[in-house]
């Protein structure tokens, strides 16, 4: 025979999903909660809590959606859900406001509802968001840098024959430049020497070998960590990826240069780009492509990406924490 259920037994079981209970007066607009739904938007508690104090904890950018989806909420037939930014100092969290439209179950002017912290779900679709938009950048660059690649080793090939040869080389090495840029979960390895990662990463693009042709390389001996390694690849892929797309690895006559140089704790890398098409104006920065490459550099190496265009190239500054890149 099972328990009947009691208020307390309810009130556990509230607690335990994290559910805060609310009602709004539709007349007075006045809003009540329980002891839950207080801490959730981190307030006093107090018998009533007008829709101003509330409003106060909502993200600006939810504030006007907000309001007008409660007004609206009498209108709506059968249950509803909204979901919101509130502030709690500098953290943002995601509040799920439920209940039932239309009047639904009113009682003395009085409608009921709860708020669910919906944080962890939120972050986890951000997530999926983001890797999904990654994953598309990523097998479109691939797609077109293999066309590009296809171009530059028609360039010098003698021979149907030693075309072929030339691409698969060339596609054998980006394959392994991409395992940089692809983080694998217990990976042993204790990360490399910045020349192998350069090395790895521009041979696709070199017309000759191990940069004796149009791709110089000159970096000081040092470790670069697991870490730090795949961070920095997923940046120079990209710039590479731009380049022999757009600028100098997509000419013949094109050249790069990567110099780099410590300076205390900051490690700066200078990518400069020459003979390529002729620039007139700069080129878009606002692709997803460059805000990858800006979120990699900011929040994984804690460093700064410059540029600097010319008729002839480029010039990208890329400044890096050190610790970062040694992890």
């Amino acid at each position: 025979m099972s328990t009947p259920w009691t208020p307390r037994h309810l009130r556990l079981a509230i607690d335990a999903a994290g559910i805060a209970l609310w009602s709004w007066n539709v007349d007075s607009d006045a809003f009540t909660m329980d002891g839950h739904g207080f801490l959730m938007w981190d307030l006093p508690p107090a018998p009533t809590v007008v829709f101003e104090e509330l409003s106060a904890k909502i993200h600006p950018a939810d504030r006007d959606r907000v309001r007008e989806a409660f007004a609206a909420t009498r209108a709506i037939v059968g249950p509803y859900e909204i979901d919101f930014r509130i502030l709690i100092g500098d953290v943002v969290k995601w509040i799920s406001a439920r209940g039932q439209g239309d009047d639904a179950d009113i009682q003395g002017r009085v409608m009921y509802g709860v708020f669910l912290d919906v944080t962890g779900r939120k972050q986890a679709e951000e997530a999926n968001e983001l890797l999904a938009g990654e994953m598309s950048h990523r097998v479109k660059n691939l797609l077109s840098m293999a066309t590009a690649l296809t171009s530059i080793s028609s360039r010098s090939a003698t021979s149907t024959e030693h075309m072929a040869g030339e691409l698969i080389s060339r596609l054998s090495a980006l394959g392994r430049a991409h395992d940089l840029v692809r983080p694998v979960s217990g990976r042993k390895e204790n990360g490399a020497l910045l020349g192998d990662l350069l090395t790895i990463l521009l041979a696709p693009y070199d017309d000759e070998a191990a940069f004796s042709g149009r791709i110089r390389v000159a970096v000081p001996r040092m470790s670069v960590g697991e870490s730090g390694a795949t961070s920095l690849a997923m940046v120079l892929h990209e710039l590479a990826t731009n380049s022999v797309k757009y600028g100098a690895l997509s000419a013949a006559t094109g050249t790069l240069d990567v110099a780099c140089a410590v300076n205390g704790e900051e490690i700066v890398l200078v990518w400069t780009e020459q003979g390529g098409p002729r620039i007139t104006t700069p080129p878009d920065t606002s692709g997803y492509g460059s805000k990858l490459l800006m979120r990699s550099m900011q929040s994984q190496l804690n460093g700064s990406v410059a540029r600097d265009w010319t008729e002839d190239g480029a010039i990208i500054t890329l400044r890096i924490d050190s610790r970062r890149l040694a992890v």
